[in-house]
């Protein structure tokens, strides 16, 4: 899609969503270890956040609870599907063996070669009443984020990139040592940039959630647990990669699922 008619898209999906949004407020999320943060305000309802069971390429925006009896248990079918292994070890990873970072090059995902690179991509998809650098309609200097992870919204401003960061819903350390070092280069650069595993957060919760796994790290708002361990299955079977018996078990428990491994 031109550059241009993205950001008509984008500016007139704002209004839209501006106009839909209700009022109210969610309050501190439950469980939270992961303060606001600066700029951080109780969330409005993000009205065009999507389930991950109805977005399956990742190419729309946000991460809405799966909540009826029908999706948990689509939820747990597609969990059950993940492989397991245990982790391996981490040596050897760099951050460059899966290409430099938001590349607009990683053939065979979406949003590849569209004159915007990733990381301005998933700004766009995700945010609302965006702002573009001056002569650009790629970079995005200020936007809206309703973080799914904390339940929070976020007035972002890039002088203040910290404050929002990409999370790579399947850490890239973490798939390293789940088999990527063996993948060829060109699947690393796919699974770095692909929009199905990048998900725009509250920088606070993405750097504590590190390269951990589902037992280790859970988004703090857990009406998103569920969601959250639908996406990262999504991203295990596309690309082939199997998750720790504890991820896999803790996965199906969002979901109400019975471990049986």
């Amino acid at each position: 899609m031109a550059r241009h008619e993205r950001r008509t898209r984008a500016t007139a999906a704002a209004v839209l969503a501006a106009a839909a949004l209700l009022t109210g407020c969610e309050g501190l999320p439950e469980g939270s270890s992961a303060g606001a943060g600066a700029g951080a305000e109780p969330a409005e309802r993000d009205t065009r956040a999507v389930s991950p069971l109805k977005n399956p390429d990742g190419t729309a925006p946000g991460l809405a609870p799966v909540t009826t009896e029908q999706d948990r248990a689509a939820a747990v079918r597609l969990i059950e599907r993940v492989a397991t292994k245990g982790r391996g070890p981490r040596t050897g990873y760099e951050r460059e063996e899966f290409g430099y970072a938001w590349m607009d090059t990683a053939d065979g995902v979406p949003l590849a070669r569209n004159g915007c690179d990733t990381r301005n991509d998933v700004l766009q998809r995700d945010g609302l009443r965006l702002r573009f650098r001056s002569g650009s309609d790629c970079v995005v200097v200020a936007m809206t984020l309703h973080d799914p992870y904390t339940g929070r919204t976020i007035e972002w401003r890039k002088q203040r990139a910290a404050e929002v960061q990409i999370d790579h819903v399947v850490p890239l350390s973490y798939s390293w040592q789940m088999g990527a070092s063996r993948w060829p280069e060109s699947k690393r650069r796919r699974l770095a940039n692909d929009v199905l595993n990048l998900m725009p957060v509250q920088g606070r919760a993405n750097s504590a959630k590190g390269d951990s796994g589902p037992a280790s790290w859970l988004p703090p708002r857990k009406r998103i647990r569920c969601a959250y361990a639908v996406r990262f299955a999504q991203v295990a079977v596309k690309y082939e990669m199997p998750v720790t018996v504890a991820d896999k078990r803790m996965m199906l428990r969002q979901c109400g699922g019975r471990p049986a491994l």
